[in-house]
């Protein structure tokens, strides 16, 4: 969080500059707003973590991993990040190494040298030209809705 304490506000009148900016959303959001929200998190380069790992908040790695990720927020592995894992979530950008499933909820980008080793399924899915994946998609936002069905069934049964 970077606070704004410039006296142009002041001067500006009504246009005045935002009070707090967030790393991973541009958007601005009052004190209340802002105690209901998730933190955000990252493993930073030269980390090594092993286990899993449940955020309801933004997530990036640019360590290592080994284990899985359930995160309700975005999800970020940068170039030199590794996952060895399984990883749930509801949007993912990867530039980074995954060994392991991926599930996201909306959204998949795998950008840059990313590579990914393992089945995808998304909603939807965007590839650029120097990214890569060994493995199974499956896509639409019914094969998300219909395998978060079945995993429900079986937890119940």
């Amino acid at each position: 969080m970077i606070e704004n304490k410039s006296g142009l506000d002041t001067l500006l009148g009504k246009y005045r500059l935002p009070k707090t900016t967030f790393m991973f959303n541009s958007k601005t959001r009052t004190g209340q707003e802002e105690s209901t929200l998730a933190s955000s998190s990252i493993v930073g380069t030269g980390t090594v973590i092993s286990g899993t790992i449940e955020t309801s908040g933004d997530l990036r790695i640019d360590g290592t991993l080994k284990g899985n990720i359930i995160s309700k927020g975005k999800l970020l592995i940068g170039p030199g990040g590794t996952v060895d894992g399984d990883i749930f979530c509801r949007l993912a950008d990867i530039l980074g190494q995954i060994n392991g499933n991926i599930e996201v909820k909306d959204l998949l980008q795998l950008k840059g040298k990313a590579f990914v080793n393992g089945d995808i399924t998304t909603a939807k899915l965007f590839i650029e030209e120097t990214a890569s994946f060994n493995g199974q998609c499956k896509m639409g936002a019914s094969v998300v809705e219909l395998k978060q069905e079945l995993v429900a069934f079986a937890v119940n049964e």
